[in-house]
């Protein structure tokens, strides 16, 4: 005779389907400034966001020098919050916008 355990359901579990919510997406912007070198607001964006490559840091930097504003990245809000906090940490000003 099998020793006794939990009974087993007769029916058989109900699956919940979960429903996850996207965090609406958010605009890392970097400002240009009159402090920091050009290399090193590229270094920072490189060791910030390691999905950049040195090109596409450059071009970042490029643009917030030109224009005034570089778009690093879009991002969750968590992400971006995240990518700011690094960027600020070498320096640099950079602010988050929704992403429309």
């Amino acid at each position: 005779m099998p020793p006794e355990g939990p009974a087993m359901p007769t029916q058989p579990l109900e699956r919940k389907r979960v429903e996850r919510k996207h965090e609406p997406p958010y605009k890392v912007l970097l400002h240009n400034d009159d402090h920091n070198t050009m290399d090193h607001v590229v270094g920072a964006l490189i060791k910030s966001v390691p999905q950049l490559s040195a090109e596409q840091a450059a071009s970042i930097m490029m643009e917030a020098h030109q224009t005034g504003v570089g778009l690093v990245i879009v991002a969750p809000l968590e992400h971006a919050e995240f990518y700011q906090e690094r960027l600020q940490s070498f320096g640099l000003t950079v602010t988050l916008e929704p992403a429309e």
